[in-house]
């Protein structure tokens, strides 16, 4: 079992950053790779980057450049820098740890970005 908290989001002008942080904790030493997900109302959760255990990271084209996935092992937390913020950044921001077969979710934290 995996527990992850989100943290770190708000309200924020367009053009501006956030750092959310998703801290781990249980069997998070078994965690494969991690991924950032976020979600609006009445649309399916999309995926807006991943970590793997040796570093390597991956991004979807609607977030590379202005997004940036990192890991501090020692805290068993993740980060995701979301730089030049736009407006349609704006949703519940979740992040998702991956064990052999099975995916652990946070509870989410809403960003919101004003236009």
């Amino acid at each position: 079992q995996v527990q992850l908290v989100e943290s770190g989001g708000g309200l924020v002008q367009a053009g501006g950053s956030l750092r959310l942080s998703c801290a781990a904790s249980g069997s998070a030493f078994n965690i494969n790779y991690m991924n950032w997900f976020r979600q609006t109302p009445g649309k399916q959760r999309e995926w807006v980057a991943r970590i793997t255990s040796g570093g390597g990271t991956a991004y979807p084209d609607s977030v590379k450049g202005r997004f940036s996935i990192s890991r501090d092992n020692d805290k068993n937390t993740v980060y995701l820098q979301m730089n030049s913020l736009k407006p349609e950044d704006t949703a519940v921001y979740y992040c998702a740890a991956s064990v052999g077969y099975s995916v652990y979710w946070g509870q989410g934290t809403q960003v919101t970005v004003s236009s």
